[in-house]
């Protein structure tokens, strides 16, 4: 509470010349600031009260201004506590010594009368913290929080767009395995096929490329399929699929896997395709030399995978764009930093529910 009090004060400093300049961005703008530091200070998610930016409407403004008296009531009564506290252990002390206090000596009744009134006082006191921070938190979420049938909106923006980016995603991930197979896979049965036509009219010594370019086409074949569905999720689990991932990488990768409980299906296969994706991209294109996957895990699982590479990484690429959109089809977040010079760091926050 005391907390709340110094954040009303600030408020209370910065309204009294501001609001003559309520209009202008700046003002709105440390408003927002401070409606920030307020929604985090009461826990509560400044993305989900719309805090990303200021708005237009004035409402965080209006906010500061509402939750002036809230603040310095909560600080008032947190006061009050520590005056009570404060009593009370002069009173200890004071009668531990067997000295009067205020004139009266400890006696049974009045040991059980100030017990009682103390314990009552403390409970009334702490009721009203509690109110207190149950007021300012709805305060918020009344003031800040979008308008319902606004935020219905926007919400079915958001899925039309993760659906419409899952169908984009899906698409391009058809023409990516079609191209894999007609221009590499399909070329190399066509070879195998021409040496094995070869050998048969009495060229033996081919044999040797014909199992060499098995083998080859064998290896492909895999490649793809796990592109399709990485099937080693469903009988080993995300930690020994993506220490296949680094066994075929051609960087070394060093992958930190420890969740506590398996995650659900979807976000497996989509942790997966991030380290993937990103693994592979590093080694084609950012020239680095080690990769490091972190897996956290607390209320969402977090992937983040970082390279040592040359940075200027396109978040609006074709790979990583088609991560995102796999992402954000399961309401989770996802983030690229990646300046020139390195390191990338791709992250992917995706939740458990």
């Amino acid at each position: 509470m005391l907390g709340g009090a110094v954040t009303a004060l600030l408020g209370l400093v910065f309204l009294l010349p501001a609001l003559p300049f309520a209009r202008r961005t700046a003002v709105r703008e440390a408003a927002r600031w401070l409606a920030v530091l307020e929604a985090r200070r009461l826990r509560l998610d400044p993305a989900v009260l719309g805090l990303g930016a200021a708005r237009p409407d004035g409402q965080e403004l209006r906010y500061v201004a509402a939750r002036l008296p809230v603040g310095v009531f909560g600080g008032l009564i947190g006061a009050l506590l520590l005056v009570g506290v404060g009593a009370a252990g002069l009173l200890v002390w004071t009668w531990g010594r067997g000295l009067p206090f205020d004139g009266m000596l400890p006696t049974a009744p009045l040991l059980a009368y100030a017990a009682l009134a103390g314990s009552v006082l403390l409970f009334l006191n702490l009721s009203g913290l509690v109110g207190v921070h149950a007021l300012e938190r709805r305060l918020a979420q009344r003031m800040l929080a979008p308008d319902p049938t606004e935020a219905l909106r926007r919400r079915i923006t958001e899925l039309a767009e993760s659906r419409a980016g899952v169908l984009a995603a899906v698409d391009a991930e058809r023409r990516r395995i079609e191209r894999d197979l007609h221009d590499g896979l399909q070329q190399r049965l066509v070879a195998l096929s021409m040496l094995a036509g070869r050998a048969r009219r009495g060229r033996p010594e081919l044999l040797a490329q014909i199992h060499e370019q098995a083998q080859q086409a064998v290896g492909e074949l895999r490649e793809v399929a796990w592109r399709v569905y990485p099937s080693g999720l469903d009988s080993l689990g995300l930690a020994d699929a993506l220490a296949g991932v680094a066994e075929r990488a051609g960087v070394p990768v060093k992958v930190v896997c420890e969740l506590p409980a398996r995650p659900p299906t979807a976000v497996e296969t989509v942790s997966y395709f991030v380290v993937s994706e990103a693994v592979t991209n590093a080694a084609k294109h950012a020239r680095a030399t080690a990769v490091t996957v972190v897996h956290d895990h607390d209320t969402m699982v977090v992937v983040r995978v970082q390279d040592d590479g040359v940075g200027g990484a396109d978040p609006a690429g074709g790979g990583l764009s088609g991560l995102a959109r796999r992402v954000a089809a399961l309401d989770g977040r996802f983030t690229v930093t990646s300046p020139v010079g390195g390191p990338t760091t791709i992250t992917a926050e995706l939740p458990c529910a």
